[in-house]
């Protein structure tokens, strides 16, 4: 697979994120058949992985460590930091959690659960307003000077946020969700990362899985299943949410490819220091993933599709009222 930079960090131009593996889709696969599927990202191109402390808490970081041991000096480990969790038992608290001392603290816990001695990319998860950023920077600084962590980067951050970061310390790659039906980066975000420098890494490309024409309002999801509470997956969004699909669909029969490989080759033609890391619990979708960086959009038909897809209008907010509070500060 070929490569892209984020900043100065090279990662394949596809990643994986592993997050299905902690049970926020539903019941996830036992260990060795989850082992499985990240092995077979790696022998299947993928260099890029991402991780967090909150994905379980704490039980995704030892699976990723567990399937890449082997490899570790091939690949690039990603991990984040920020939500409210007791470091010592995994509980989940209210609110975040950025503050100087406890950064430092969750990044020793997730050193020993990945089994590495630093940590690739270290995303602040979500921007904590009790905490300055340039407080969060500093820390992440020092740990970088220490050899504990190689890049920082945000998640979900406002453009202001991430000027006064890269201030203190300078950004590597910028994290939020984007894809044909998440738009929100495009006018202040993206342009901010190339001004600087800096990559991007769109988290659920795929929106959840709905780009990839799999899911309609018929579907029947999990219990466990986080995207129930999504505003963007009720039986009426789905419904009017289709026409975007219907679109999508069109361009994948044009080039041969799938709706899901359209949904990433898109991505991959906005800018060449995007790289989006799509997640999914089978081996078979992970190479089906993979393929769309074999999918050649032209610049006209990504101008088209861009058009054509902004022209309609997404029904429903993209994550729930309690976790998108948390944006864009």
């Amino acid at each position: 697979m070929k490569t892209r930079l984020l900043g100065s960090l090279e990662v394949s131009e596809i990643g994986f994120g592993t997050m299905s593996f902690a049970s926020m889709y539903g019941a996830s696969p036992d260990e060795e058949e989850a082992i499985r599927v990240i092995r077979g990202a790696f022998d299947n191109g993928v260099t890029f992985f991402d991780t967090a402390e909150a994905y379980g808490p704490f039980t995704n970081e030892v699976l990723v460590g567990k399937a890449l041991a082997t490899v570790r000096d091939e690949v690039v480990i990603a991990t984040k930091f920020g939500w409210n969790i007791d470091l010592e038992t995994g509980e989940r608290l209210p609110g975040l959690n950025s503050r100087p001392d406890h950064v430092k603290r969750a990044t020793e816990g997730m050193l020993k659960r990945l089994g590495v001695e630093t940590i690739d990319l270290l995303y602040q998860h979500r921007v904590d307003p009790e905490v300055r950023i340039e407080d969060v920077a500093g820390a992440v600084k020092d740990m970088i000077a220490e050899g504990k962590v190689k890049h920082f980067g945000l998640s979900e951050a406002a453009a202001s946020t991430i000027r006064r970061a890269h201030q203190v310390q300078p950004v590597t790659a910028i994290q939020s969700e984007y894809s044909l039906w998440t738009r929100e980066p495009e006018p202040d975000i993206l342009p901010l990362c190339e001004e600087l420098g800096m990559g991007f890494v769109p988290w659920s490309p795929l929106g959840a899985g709905f780009l990839t024409g799999h899911i309609n309002s018929t579907t029947q999801l999990e219990e466990s299943d986080f995207r129930n509470a999504s505003p963007r997956f009720s039986k009426e969004a789905l419904e009017a949410n289709q026409t975007l699909v219907e679109l999508i669909r069109e361009f994948a029969r044009a080039k041969n490819a799938t709706p899901a490989q359209i949904a990433l080759a898109w991505l991959l033609g906005r800018k060449p220091w995007i790289v989006p890391i799509p997640g999914t619990r089978r081996l078979e979708r992970v190479i089906e993933n993979i393929g769309s960086a074999d999918v050649v959009l032209t610049a006209g038909e990504v101008a088209e599709l861009d058009a054509r897809s902004s022209a309609i209008d997404v029904q429903g907010e993209r994550l729930s009222e309690a976790v998108l509070q948390y944006s864009y500060r």
